[in-house]
């Protein structure tokens, strides 16, 4: 049962650690990755599709993604998807093939995309936090009910917390890292 539980809050904070992953991915740094397109729909025949089920996404060089509709008459929709998204890009069709080249970022807008980038460490720092008071919590009421001892329950506690510092550690690391992309130049 205890090791069951520190399993489960461990899956659980890697989840979190991912989510951030993920979420970090989607900040723009000043260089060009096919990624950035993943969470851009488009509307193919009425249906909204990812863009990399229409289209098949290269980076052409370090500031430019090429993206190619594998049907002709799709070409304008995609560029269309692509500048009404979220992202501030503005695709450019050459043929059969829209260029899509990543704007320089500003010094502001770099300062404003680490706010973001910390702001989303920070939840996840708080979500992990939050399974270990969630684990905690289910520790006492094991206690209560008397089916471990006392010093079982803080040398689980104190795994618990090891965890929790370790993955609080990996989030710093890869806000680290983000922060270091975005001021690069």
């Amino acid at each position: 049962m205890i090791p069951e539980l520190k399993k489960i809050t461990e899956q659980k904070m890697q989840k979190s650690l991912e989510a951030l992953q993920s979420d970090l991915g989607k900040v723009r740094t000043g260089r060009a990755h096919t990624g950035i397109l993943d969470h851009v729909q488009v509307d193919y025949y009425g249906s909204l599709m990812p863009i990399n089920q229409v289209a098949n996404i290269t980076l052409l060089d370090a500031r430019t993604i090429g993206v190619q509709p594998w049907e002709k008459p799709m070409v304008s929709k995609v560029e269309k998807a692509i500048r009404d998204s979220d992202l501030g890009l503005n695709p450019a069709t050459q043929g059969d093939v829209i260029r899509v080249p990543m704007p320089a970022l500003t010094e502001e807008r770099r300062r404003d995309l680490i706010k973001v980038v910390k702001h989303e460490g920070e939840n996840a720092k708080i979500a992990i936090r939050n399974l270990r008071r969630d684990a905690n919590a289910h520790l006492k009421d094991v206690l209560k009910k008397k089916e471990i001892s006392e010093d079982d329950e803080r040398r689980v506690q104190d795994d618990i917390q090891k965890l929790t510092d370790r993955y609080v550690l990996e989030v710093d690391k890869l806000l680290a890292e983000k922060e270091k992309d975005l001021m690069a130049v």
